[in-house]
């Protein structure tokens, strides 16, 4: 096995972020998981192809679900259940550069992205696993 220092990200990994979940009703799905104890701590509309979609982080214990529903049928084009698993790191663009230097898939063209999303935004990118399972790096700025 690997030292640490050889790990890629070995100093830009701070661990899960948030689990990204499709949704076919916003309302229904944040209701239920304040059932759980969920608390909304981020909610933005945003565009996407056809309209707009929304997202709200729900947290509980350090555990953030993103539950996002995007606009009409473009739901259905997304997947399964759990959309994609999310990482947090010091420094978006450091990771991006490692990871696309390792020869990882990028799925996003013009990665890093922007999205208006927390009090001053984050930046983001995702990589394909080798099941095809969607993994994102995300710094909060």
């Amino acid at each position: 096995m690997a030292s640490k220092s050889n790990y890629l990200l070995a100093n830009n990994f701070n661990g899960l972020q948030h689990i990204g979940l499709p949704v076919t009703n916003i309302d229904h799905s944040r209701e239920f998981y304040q059932q759980f104890g969920f608390q909304e701590v981020m909610a933005k509309e945003f565009s996407f192809g056809s309209g707009l979609a929304q997202v709200s982080m729900m947290e509980r214990a350090g555990v953030i679900l993103e539950l996002y529903q995007l606009p009409g049928a473009e739901r259905a084009a997304k997947g399964g259940p759990v959309d994609h698993i999310a990482f947090s790191v010091d420094d978006i663009d450091q990771a991006f550069a490692e990871l696309k230097a390792a020869g990882m898939e990028i799925i996003e063209e013009n990665a890093p992205m922007r999205l208006e999303f927390w009090e001053r935004g984050c930046k983001f990118f995702t990589i394909r696993g080798p099941d095809g399972e969607k993994l994102e790096f995300n710094q909060i700025l």
